[in-house]
């Protein structure tokens, strides 16, 4: 299969790139950077593209039959009204105009895996939210319903959607995981704000799995968790990853230090979190290779 990734050098978007080339797959990439791009992997095929501000290149999706849409801009970070624009457009115009392009195609793809995120449900507390629960509150929601909508706008061309609302991905080179390692291997690490609000994290492996099970199975579409099937707290996360590198995991870290960190909106959100499940994905037969916490970080650790 020949298919177009953007966001293809970010956190998800290599990964997924490096399993879809290790299958076999030829890839296209799209980035702002395409020089710079070919020295961190020049066996993708690079288009420049600006995400905000055009519609990609048609002469990109030449042969191309399946896209995955990884575009954004990175959501933890102190927001302002600056950086909420940029959150806020790198995913709904950026999808917008991917879209753009595809409709005016004289062959289209036939299917469109767009990220999105569990923002959409809002902080839930102990609630246990699936695909079919309405959108939560807050600016982070907010989001990831106009990233949606921007997806669907493909649909009516006469391409299969699927909609990846993924979790907080865990690997060590990065992400939520890779953040925390430092603290928790010097033993000063701990949960945050208390440690009762719910994570509902997800390997890296299985997040690539999903998306190429998204991309491959006729029978996907729509919204997807992509989501571990057990959720746990913070305070549960803190100690399962003191438990993987044998070291204490009972330093708090206030609510008042992550609003110093990041402003006291984003501040808020950390805070909160969300008990999610993969109910539609389970239901399809995505079989899942961690569904347990303690399993996962000793893959990863």
């Amino acid at each position: 299969m020949k298919v177009l990734v953007t966001g293809a050098s970010g956190f998800i978007g290599s990964a997924l790139c490096d399993a879809l080339l290790e299958r076999g797959d030829t890839v296209v990439g799209l980035t702002r950077d395409p020089e710079r791009a070919r020295h961190g992997n020049p066996v993708i095929l690079w288009h420049p593209w600006q995400p905000h501000l055009e519609r990609p290149p048609a002469e990109a999706f030449e042969g191309v039959e399946g896209v995955v849409n990884l575009v954004g801009e990175r959501i933890d970070q102190r927001w302002n009204e600056e950086s909420k624009r940029r959150i806020m457009e790198s995913r709904r115009t950026g999808t917008h105009n991917l879209v753009g392009t595809i409709a005016g195609l004289e062959r289209k793809p036939k299917v469109l895996v767009s990220q999105a995120a569990i923002g959409y449900y809002g902080d839930r507390g102990e609630e246990v939210v699936d695909e079919t629960d309405e959108p939560g509150e807050g600016f982070d929601s907010e989001v990831v319903e106009e990233w949606e909508k921007a997806a669907h706008e493909v649909e009516r061309h006469g391409v299969r959607l699927v909609v990846v609302r993924t979790g907080h991905v865990l690997d060590a080179r990065g992400g939520m995981l890779g953040r925390m390692l430092p603290p928790f291997r010097m033993g000063v690490g701990g949960p945050l704000a208390g440690g009762e609000q719910y994570v509902s994290w997800i390997h890296m492996a299985d997040e690539v799995a999903i998306l190429l099970w998204a991309l491959d199975n006729d029978e996907v579409s729509g919204a997807i968790n992509a989501t571990a099937p057990n959720p746990v707290t913070n305070k549960e996360l803190s100690r399962a990853l003191g438990r993987a590198l044998s070291r204490p995991a009972a330093m708090p870290v206030p609510g008042l230090t992550l609003d110093l960190m990041f402003g006291r909106e984003f501040g808020k959100v950390l805070r909160g979190g969300q008990r999610v499940v993969p109910k539609r994905a389970l239901e399809l037969g995505y079989e899942f290779k961690y569904p347990e916490l303690d399993k996962a970080l000793r893959n990863l650790l």
